[in-house]
C-alpha cells in the first residue's frame, strides 16, 4: 500500500519556462480551452510558488476544499454581492485544484492518495453547493421536495465526474502509457485493500474502500472498455505499438470534449448565470436533464470505440506486439 500514501520528495524540475508549463499539463487532447487559457496559467504560478516554499500537492488540495466549501456556504445568501464572493472563491478553489496536479507533475510528487484527495475535493465543493441551494430555495418558498432534485443532481454529478475522469485517464493511458496516466483497476486495488486491517490501518483502509468502490463504479459503466483494457494489458506487456496509439487517439480524441462538458467549467458557468438571475434551483434540473444525456452519449460512444478496437486487436494482425 506504499504507493497509496507515499509522496515523492524530488526537487522541482528546471527546464525553461515554456517547456516547464507544458510539462505541468496532462495532455492537449484532454485539456479544455478555458483551462489552458485561464486555470492552467494561474495554477502554474501557484504551483511554482508552492514548490518554492516546499508545499506538497496534497496540502494544496486540502486548502482547495476549504475555498470550495466556503463558496457553497456563500451561495446560500440571496444577496448577489455575497454570491459573487462565493463565485470568486469557487474559481480560486478550482485554480488550486489545477495547481495541485501541476505541482505533482512538476516536482514528480505523485501518489494515489493525492489522486483520491483530488477527486474527493470536487465532491466536497458540490455537496456544500447543493445543500446551500436547497436551503436557499426553501427560504424562497420551495417545500422540502426541493431536496429530491438536489440529491438526484448530486448523484448525477458524482457519476458524471467519475466517468469523465476515467475516460480521460484511459485516453492518456493509450497515448502516454502508465507513466502519463492515473488509470487504476479494481483487481489491483482489491489486493491492496485486503492487505490492510481495520485494527491497524483504519484510516487508510477506509480511504482504500472508498477508492475501490469509486473504481468499481467506473468499470461497471464501461464493460466493453474493460474487455479492451484486459486484452491490451495481456497482449502488449512491453508497450503499445505506435499504429495502435495513433489510431486510438484519432478515434477517441473527439470524445474528450464531452468529458469536459460534464465536468467543472460548463456546469459552473451555468450555475453562475442562475445565481445572477436569482434562480439557483434551475441548476439541479440542468444537471439532471442536460448533463445526464451528454453523459449517456459519452458512455455509449466510448463503448463503441472500445468494441471496435477490441474486435480489431483480437481478430486481426494489424496491431502486432511491440518490438522489445
Amino acid at each position: 500500500m506504499d504507493n497509496l500514501i507515499k509522496e515523492n520528495t524530488a526537487k522541482p524540475l528546471q527546464p525553461d519556462q515554456v517547456s516547464a508549463f507544458e510539462s505541468s499539463l496532462k495532455s492537449n487532447d484532454t485539456e479544455e480551452k478555458i483551462d489552458i487559457w485561464f486555470y492552467r496559467p494561474i495554477g502554474y504560478q501557484i504551483a511554482l510558488f508552492c514548490a518554492k516554499i516546499g508545499m506538497t500537492p496534497n496540502t494544496v488540495t486540502i486548502i482547495s476544499i476549504f475555498f470550495g466549501v466556503a463558496a457553497g456556504i456563500l451561495f446560500y445568501s440571496q444577496d448577489l454581492w455575497v454570491n459573487v464572493i462565493g463565485m470568486l472563491s469557487l474559481v480560486f478553489a478550482n485554480s488550486l485544484d489545477s495547481a495541485d496536479g501541476q505541482l505533482a507533475r512538476l516536482t514528480n510528487n505523485k501518489s494515489r492518495l493525492g489522486r483520491i484527495l483530488d477527486g474527493a475535493a470536487g465532491d466536497f465543493w458540490f455537496i456544500s453547493i447543493h445543500i446551500a441551494i436547497c436551503l436557499r430555495s426553501m427560504n424562497e418558498g420551495w417545500t422540502a421536495l426541493i431536496w429530491i432534485p438536489g440529491v438526484l443532481a448530486g448523484a448525477s454529478h458524482v457519476v458524471q465526474s467519475a466517468m469523465a475522469d476515467y475516460y480521460r485517464n484511459v485516453h492518456l493511458f493509450f497515448i502516454k502509457g502508465t507513466s502519463g496516466s492515473e488509470l487504476d483497476n479494481s483487481r489491483d486495488l482489491q489486493r491492496e485493500y485486503n492487505q490492510l486491517t481495520w485494527k491497524n490501518d483504519f484510516g487508510m483502509k477506509l480511504v482504500a474502500r472508498f477508492y475501490l468502490n469509486y473504481t468499481k463504479q467506473q468499470e461497471f459503466f464501461s464493460p466493453k472498455l474493460q474487455k479492451l483494457l484486459g486484452l491490451v494489458r495481456e497482449k502488449y506487456r512491453n508497450g503499445l505499438p505506435q499504429n495502435l496509439i495513433t489510431d486510438f487517439r484519432a478515434q477517441n480524441r473527439p470524445l474528450m470534449k464531452y468529458t469536459n462538458i460534464v465536468q467543472f467549467n460548463t456546469r459552473v458557468l451555468f450555475l453562475f448565470l442562475w445565481l445572477f438571475l436569482d434562480q439557483a434551483w434551475v441548476y439541479f434540473f440542468f444537471d439532471i436533464f442536460i448533463l445526464n444525456p451528454i453523459l449517456i452519449y459519452m458512455c455509449v460512444n466510448q463503448e463503441k470505440v472500445s468494441g471496435y478496437f477490441y474486435k480489431k486487436i483480437s481478430t486481426g494482425t494489424e496491431y502486432g506486439v511491440k518490438n522489445i
